[in-house]
């Protein structure tokens, strides 16, 4: 990374890459960068972002609100450490797989897992990756392409389709009422049922008779999740099949 690019960076940023020192190193041996992050995730993840703050996280590390800050300059560095180290390292694939459609599907899969076990990832996640830890995954994702006739771009574009499509459906399955998920389904198919009138929604009343947002017994949360995806890949598979014959 080019020296004049670190000087714009946020401090985080600058430590994430190498190229700044955690302010915290050689103080108290008891708190360390690494520990305050991962109970910042801890705490997230089990009450949410809302409920996250410096001393809530102070109080569960057992220390003064104080001490955190020598370590992080405050919540958005403690964001981007956090979303640094949360998601963890993604799958590994050569420059150029020969199976595209499994490799994405992977790193697909994977990621709907990461933002299953922290939702707050979604929130926080609102401008282009700039850390090692999510921009190894975006590298993943275009590796996972690298085999096609897809140029550059086009794998780009494919890559932010499954992406965005991934992270809409964890946000929808996380987003669901703290009450049985089959009776929530059933509330919702029951006020469409009430609300979805034929003459006005025409195409939505015909789904909702044809079962669509009644829970299938037997079905599994992410089922209609892994659905979605395939038919996304069919289409990426048309877009490669194309690109072939140019």
């Amino acid at each position: 990374m080019p020296d004049d690019i670190g000087n714009e960076l946020p401090h985080a940023l600058n430590v994430l890459w190498g190229r700044a020192k955690p302010k915290g190193r050689g103080r108290t041996p008891a708190l360390s960068l690494e520990r305050i992050v991962a109970a910042a995730i801890a705490l997230a993840d089990e009450e949410g972002l809302a409920a996250l703050s410096m001393a809530r996280l102070a109080e569960r590390l057992g220390c003064a609100p104080m001490s955190l800050y020598r370590h992080v300059a405050g919540k958005d560095d403690l964001h981007l450490f956090m979303l640094a180290a949360a998601p963890g390292p993604p799958p590994e694939f050569d420059t150029a797989p020969a199976d595209w459609r499994g490799s994405l599907t992977r790193w697909a899969v994977e990621l709907f897992d990461v933002y299953l076990r922290h939702p707050w990832i979604a929130q926080l996640a609102n401008s282009p990756p700039m850390d090692p830890g999510q921009l190894a995954w975006l590298d993943a994702a275009l590796r996972s392409l690298g085999g096609t006739p897809l140029d550059p771009r086009a794998r780009f574009s494919v890559v932010m389709l499954v992406l965005h499509y991934v992270r809409g459906a964890a946000q929808l399955l996380t987003s669901i009422p703290a009450e049985p998920e089959e009776r929530a389904d059933e509330t919702y198919a029951a006020l469409l049922t009430e609300l979805a009138d034929p003459a006005r929604f025409p195409a939505l009343a015909r789904a909702v008779e044809a079962g669509v947002f009644t829970p299938r017994p037997g079905a599994a949360p992410d089922d209609d999740f892994h659905a979605g995806l395939d038919h996304l890949l069919n289409g990426v598979g048309v877009a490669i099949e194309r690109a072939a014959r140019a």
